[in-house]
């Protein structure tokens, strides 16, 4: 059935204006902000049913696409243990079963063969819920105590809750809007960070102590700054407890000694506008990652007892090309993070003595072209070993170990990949494409290569562009079901992420925010223009603030693509900015600019998906939604169809589908969110022209 044998849904207008700058912003849909409106939810349930229905001879197609994908899934699988203290601890899954269980044993120091104790039961903790997932946690340790977070709503507010591992029972007292977790040396303090009700900025930092009621709770720091989130945690020698306030720019550190719960905390360097720093502790040395020379940051010590700026001495200096993306401390060594032309490089440096001098130790090799490589879980500070994981899009995710004594690394475990996968059907490649400033932007590619015909296969585009995320090349076994189908899947690296760095995100920021629209549409003319696609098969998606991206470059260019799949997006850019009561939207001033200022008003408006709508031609779109998302909110994807609605020229199926009972993330459960795959993989796959 198509959309035009169908009468979409049609939101009724009720005329709002905002006059700001001498400019009249209009907003016909600002009503569908009313949540708890039994008119707002017919609508949205009358889209989703327009939706099933304009999709309801794809049915046959979804369940094939699921099966398909579920085929690929090693539904019983285990991850690979890691000691912590005592004890071996691991995560399990069982087929059948939505959510993960997490598990632990004694085993010996050198095996992790003693009897499973069940630490957390996914499937039991969520049964009788539509949505559920565990956010942070925390072991004592002695092992004993467990303090964790679940949210059963998808709004990402998590509620703490603390067990006794002994006695497997959970303490009577929960504490609403947590954050983070730590556990201070005494195995009995435990300090958790609250966020604001309204906004939902990780803001006050409390401590608790075991056997005395929450009522009790210390409030021991608390930031007013509303651009700044907090978060507590432990450097990884535990010998100190960290709270890292942070803007989207500038950052601060506070430490304790974490066998001191109620001492005072002191500032590790004083916040400084646009200066961020992270911090970890070694033999008596602070050891400081900090961009207060470049971007792109370099590494500093400083001892424990003198941490001021003039007390720096630099490890590692600033460098134009190679990005500091963190450092991993050990007893003996230290791993840079580091990323390198887009990629991410793991350089090994050893330390001589007891100082923190230290010499390169080598770096490890990886053997592709484009691939996703970073620390594993390392829980044990005094080691000359180092878990790290890798992948690729070809290469399933792998768990290795590196001794740093042999220069070796070995393969722990590497996913499993049933149903029929041989990955050398399958070939990446990196390739650049040329932006309208002469810029190079990185692209990574993946394709079946038995099936390739060259300028006439299937195209599908991915990209995001904000907050400096670069995009991870990892594996993923539900792309099989595009590739075996002869689609070319592409991955552009455009400005606004952190792909090249630092300057990388400054250069698809604030007032230079276009560049991330341009470089995404040059991406794909070049990939259409050197054989890589079919120019009238184009499919792009990206969600959250790459559905940003969906919004902006579909008004550029909607001629360039057949199909968009758009997730949680970010299109009401005007109206959200505006409003400083909703969550994310002070601490965003840094990363879009504040639109009360007239400058960044204007420019934001230029590109604002939602206001940019016009009469024209559009591709066909699947926007979808979640309506507890606590970070793009419902209305925005909501008003933006309604709108658009009116104005398309075309008889391409727009749809709005929203999830009713989940979050930014979608669906919790496992299976679930492989059905919601599905459904997008089936749309997608009928426009391509595939079906």
């Amino acid at each position: 059935m198509t959309e035009s044998s169908l009468n979409p849904p049609i939101a009724r207008r009720e005329h709002k204006e905002t006059v700001l700058h001498g400019i009249t912003l209009t907003d016909d849909y600002a009503w569908l902000r009313e949540k708890d409106s039994p008119e707002v939810t017919a609508f949205l349930n009358a889209e989703n049913a327009y939706a099933e229905a304009v999709t309801a001879d794809l049915a046959p197609l979804r369940d094939q696409l699921y099966e398909e994908m579920l085929s690929h899934i090693k539904q019983t699988d285990e991850s690979v243990p890691y000691r912590e203290g005592d004890w071996w601890y691991y995560v399990r899954t069982e087929e059948g079963k939505q959510y993960a269980i997490l598990c632990r044993n004694r085993g010996s120091v050198a095996s992790p063969d003693g009897p499973e104790e069940i630490i957390l039961d996914g499937n039991q903790l969520a049964e009788g819920l539509p949505f559920f997932a565990i956010g942070a946690s925390d072991i004592s340790d002695n092992g004993r105590w467990l303090a964790y977070t679940v949210d059963t709503t998808g709004f990402r507010q998590y509620t703490l809750r603390i067990k006794d591992l002994d006695t497997g029972e959970t303490l009577v007292g929960e504490v609403e809007r947590v954050g983070s977790v730590t556990w201070a040396a005494d195995n009995a303090s435990l300090f958790y960070s609250v966020e604001d009700e309204e906004q939902k900025r990780q803001f006050q930092l409390f401590r608790h102590t075991l056997q005395t009621p929450h009522s009790d709770d210390v409030l021991v720091y608390q930031d007013d700054d509303e651009r700044f989130n907090i978060g507590a945690g432990r450097t990884r020698d535990g010998k100190f407890l960290v709270i890292e306030s942070a803007s989207h720019i500038t950052s601060e550190c506070l430490v304790l000694p974490a066998d001191q719960p109620t001492g005072k905390w002191f500032v590790i360097s004083p916040r400084e506008d646009e200066h961020e720093y992270s911090v970890d502790h070694r033999n008596g040395y602070w050891y400081i990652r900090t961009n207060d020379r470049g971007r792109n940051f370099r590494l500093v010590t400083a001892p424990v007892n003198a941490p001021a700026k003039e007390n720096w001495v630099e490890q590692i200096p600033h460098r134009d090309s190679v990005m500091l993306e963190d450092v991993d401390l050990f007893a003996k060594f230290f791993v840079a993070c580091e990323r390198e032309d887009g990629l991410p490089r793991l350089r090994m440096w050893k330390f001589q003595n007891d100082t923190p001098e230290a010499n390169p130790a080598g770096e490890i090799a990886f053997p592709e072209p484009a691939y996703n490589a970073s620390p594993g879980i390392n829980r044990i500070f005094e080691t000359t070993k180092f878990r790290y994981g890798y992948q690729s899009l070809v290469t399933p995710g792998s768990v290795f170990e590196y001794d740093l004594e042999t220069r070796e690394s070995k393969l722990l475990k590497q996913q499993e990949v049933p149903g029929g996968f041989d990955r050398t059907l399958y070939a990446s490649e990196r390739i650049h494409a040329k932006a309208p400033d002469g810029v190079e932007v990185p692209i990574s590619l993946v394709y079946r290569k038995d099936t390739r015909k060259p300028g006439f296969d299937p195209l599908y585009v991915y990209g995001y562009g904000s907050y400096g995320y670069s995009l991870p090349l990892g594996f993923n076994s539900n792309r099989l079901s595009l590739l075996d189908r002869g689609v070319v899947i592409a991955y552009a690296h455009i400005r606004g992420g952190g792909d090249l760095g630092k300057p990388w995100h400054d250069a698809g920021k604030m007032l230079v925010k276009l560049n991330t629209f341009t470089d995404f549409i040059a991406a794909v003319e070049h990939l259409t223009a050197n054989g890589y696609g079919d120019p009238a098969r184009v499919a792009i998606e990206g969600g959250s603030a790459g559905g940003l991206l969906m919004g902006a470059v579909t008004n550029l260019r909607p001629n360039l693509f057949r199909v968009v799949l758009s997730h949680v997006p970010f299109v009401d850019v005007m109206n959200t900015m505006l409003d400083a009561s909703l969550p994310l939207t002070v601490p965003e001033y840094e990363e879009w600019g504040d639109p009360n200022d007239e400058t960044y008003f204007k420019y934001m408006l230029s590109y604002s998906p939602y206001d940019n709508l016009k009469a024209a031609g559009y591709p066909a779109m699947l926007v979808k939604t979640s309506l507890n998302d606590s970070q793009v909110m419902y209305w925005e994807p909501a008003k933006y169809v309604a709108k658009l609605r009116t104005l398309k020229t075309d008889s391409n199926p727009l749809l709005l589908v929203t999830n009713m009972e989940a979050g930014h993330g979608g669906a919790s459960g496992r299976y679930d969110y492989l059905k919601e795959i599905a459904f997008d993989f089936a749309f997608l796959l009928r426009e391509l022209g595939i079906v």
